[in-house]
């Protein structure tokens, strides 16, 4: 396997200096539960930072306070589950599962709703660009897969082993290919694989190991998928996201969050690709 290096981001999209409102990508996210209800507020919180529109779906308690977060962090569109569908045929990609529930979590929620959710989008809208993570990916069959045109999943190794039945990591380039998809399988060291090829980095320190940075990534992937090729957006976000970890583990040692990550990836960002 090759490693991943900051070369990749000279084929990375830039926005136009002429370009206009919409150009630059449109993501909707699905995610959000009363249980984890910031998991998907961290994936949008960097994708707003990316993406010129972010089209975001929660349950009715969540809403509330993603409308008092959106006054003082947040830059996105709240859309009602019932409007969804309209928003996801205007979206570059969609990214579903960040803080879905994945079982009976004595809140009212079901991991059987988020499982019918999952099902129900990705067979409505094959032909998108899916980027699918954890509450959907931890309640999907791997079978989806095979009628999706482009589309990433994002599990560690725990997620993997369940969804495949498969213990061992060397066996994502054999799932990739099996399954059409691209995998990031995500761990002390990232694995990223599609159907003809793989690449793996080995940054990242113990502070990364803090709940909600693998939303950050999903965020972080999706978004750069609206405008790239996706295993170049996959390659890119697991790059990224691995340097403003050790960005910050060189200031602060392991003493950083999911937010303090959220805030350091558009300066590592800008510099990658040269502005």
């Amino acid at each position: 396997m090759e490693k991943i290096t900051k070369e990749i981001f000279k084929k990375l999209y830039r926005p136009p200096n002429n370009s206009h409102k919409g150009q630059n990508g449109k993501l909707t996210i699905i995610g959000g539960s009363k249980l984890f209800h910031g998991a998907s507020l961290w994936s949008l919180k960097i994708a707003s930072r990316i993406v010129d529109m972010v089209f975001y779906s929660t349950v009715s308690d969540n809403e509330e306070l993603t409308k008092k977060l959106k006054t003082q962090l947040y830059d996105f569109i709240l859309v009602p589950r019932s409007k969804i569908e309209d928003y996801i045929r205007q979206s570059d990609s969609v990214l579903i599962g960040p803080g879905l529930v994945r079982g009976d979590t004595g809140t009212g929620e079901s991991g059987e709703e988020t499982k019918a959710l999952t099902k129900s989008l990705l067979g409505k809208f094959p032909d998108k660009k899916w980027i699918i993570d954890a509450g959907s990916l931890q309640v999907m069959d791997p079978e989806w897969l095979r009628s999706l045109k482009s589309v990433v999943i994002t599990p560690h190794l725990g997620e993997f082993s369940q969804l495949f039945n498969e213990t061992s990591k060397n066996l994502v380039s054999q799932k990739a290919k099996e399954y059409s998809c691209i995998i990031v399988l995500k761990g002390p060291t990232d694995i990223v694989c599609s159907p003809d090829k793989c690449a793996i980095d080995t940054q990242g320190n113990p502070g990364m190991t803090k709940g909600g940075t693998g939303d950050v990534l999903a965020g972080l992937i999706a978004a750069l998928s609206c405008k790239n090729d996706l295993f170049l957006a996959s390659c890119a976000g697991v790059f990224c996201q691995g340097l403003a970890g050790d960005r910050l583990f060189t200031r602060v040692g392991p003493y950083f969050n999911a937010s303090d990550l959220c805030d350091e990836l558009p300066k590592v960002l800008k510099e990658l690709m040269g502005y």
